[in-house]
């Protein structure tokens, strides 16, 4: 027992021994470290106080450079004339420390981004560029609008597109199939609407002298003409040719002004749609670069979709237009009422406003229907308000929600907005832009929004 106890004793000595070896080492290493991390700063401190003797020596031949050179330009002002050019801009050239890297002198100390100078004058050219900017979109806001209606017409156009590459037709000429079909349809709708007008203006002025016969033996009438004469100088007008010839002849040249410049617009408006409507996967592309490569795929799969609600929007609202115009015509085939095609054509286009174009419309075609017969007006009338409903509470809900899910509250105020700002043009755009907007509150701002 007494030997194996004192031949356990030397294993804690060992330990102590393992310890102490550790310890010294670690205190070593440590020693080695400090000793580095102290040279280190020497040197740090020889480096800049080196850096600081070259500044201060640059300094001081630079102020040597421009004593010689100012003690060189006092002793060329003694012989040259005071008022010499090149002397001034020896001087400059001096001052300014002109060498072979700074052909226009050395560059200043940038001001300090606290320097009151340098605040006010970013926010007074920030203020200058964005005025300038405002006025610069007031002048050519009738361009912009052009180019807005263009990117919207190619937009809404390019499901169509897509729909005939998808049957192995290239997109140029899938393009072309489909502006032909627009252009076909708007030439049918002036080949229906253009003779009627210009019937009922014959007629109307075939008639007018039996119109102001009428409104003679209206007893108001002629009171009101007793007093004012109204009906005597209506009778002038109409007795004198070369009046009417001049009065014809001014309307007709503001209403050939008028044409001229909405035929220039549809065709500036073509061409622009049928360059973005070709080019829009180029566009696309191009515009992705611009976003960093990281959020590049994300980016174009929310554009994509923001597009694809756009489309889906202009063919959900072409189809129920179209179902209104395909039920006038035939409600009006029915009654026998005139223009059948080109009042059916007319709900179609007013069909296309949100909100109010039904409406339009609707009474439009219900006033024409009162010249034929009070009953046909009266039954257009009911029948506008019952398809109305229809319209409101089961296609357009059924037909829209599957392209642009757009609370109602939303489509209200986006159509109240958008008419206020840009009229038709923004009463049109207003639903897609607010598709748009609240896809990217949901898909971006909202979970940002919950991570915090």
């Amino acid at each position: 027992m007494t030997e194996s106890s004192s031949g356990s004793e030397p294993e804690p000595d060992l330990e102590r021994q393992v310890e102490r070896a550790v310890e010294e080492e670690v205190e070593e290493r440590v020693g080695e470290v400090e000793a580095a991390v102290e040279d280190t700063a020497d040197r740090a401190e020889r480096a800049e106080a080196g850096a600081v003797d070259a500044r201060a020596g640059a300094e001081q031949a630079r102020q040597g450079a421009v004593e010689a050179g100012s003690a060189a330009v006092q002793a060329a002002s003694l012989v040259a004339p005071p008022d010499d050019p090149l002397l001034d801009t020896a001087v400059r050239k001096i001052e300014a420390q002109v060498d072979e890297d700074n052909p226009f002198g050395q560059p200043g100390r940038p001001l300090s981004s606290r320097s009151p100078f340098r605040l006010a004058f970013t926010a007074a050219l920030g203020v200058a560029v964005a005025y300038g900017l405002v006025m610069a979109l007031i002048a050519v806001k009738s361009v912009l609008l052009l180019l807005l209606t263009a990117a919207f017409l190619a937009i809404g156009l390019n499901p169509a597109v897509e729909a005939l590459e998808r049957r192995s037709m290239r997109r140029s000429f899938a393009v072309l199939v489909v502006l032909v079909g627009v252009l076909l349809f708007f030439t049918g709708f002036g080949f229906a609407v253009v003779p009627p007008i210009v019937d009922q203006a014959q007629e109307f002025a075939e008639q007018a002298p039996e119109y102001v016969a009428q409104l003679q033996d209206n007893e108001r009438i002629a009171a009101l003409d007793e007093r004012f004469g109204l009906l005597e100088r209506l009778e002038r007008l109409l007795d004198d040719p070369e009046r009417i010839g001049v009065t014809a002849a001014g309307g007709v040249l503001g209403v050939g002004k008028v044409v001229f410049g909405f035929f220039f617009s549809a065709l500036t408006v073509l061409i622009v749609t049928l360059y973005f409507l070709a080019n829009l996967p180029a566009i696309k592309a191009q515009a992705y670069r611009l976003v960093p490569r990281s959020r590049r795929a994300r980016v174009g799969l929310l554009t994509d979709e923001i597009l694809s609600r756009v489309g889906g929007y202009v063919a959900g609202a072409v189809s129920i237009a179209s179902l209104a115009a395909l039920s006038t015509f035939l409600l009006l085939r029915i009654l026998g009422v005139d223009y059948a095609v080109a009042l059916a054509m007319l709900v179609f286009l007013t069909g296309l406003i949100p909100l109010i174009g039904a409406t339009i419309g609707a009474v439009f075609v219900t006033a024409v229907a009162l010249f034929t017969s009070v009953q046909a007006g009266v039954i257009c009338a009911v029948f506008f308000l019952v398809y109305q409903q229809v319209e409101n509470y089961v296609l357009y809900p059924r037909i829209m929600q599957r392209s642009v899910d757009v609370s109602p509250a939303a489509t209200v105020v986006a159509v109240l907005v958008g008419g206020s700002l840009l009229g038709v043009l923004g009463a049109l755009l207003a639903i897609p832009i607010a598709a748009a907007l609240q896809l990217v509150t949901n898909e971006v701002l909202a979970p940002r929004q919950d991570r915090l």
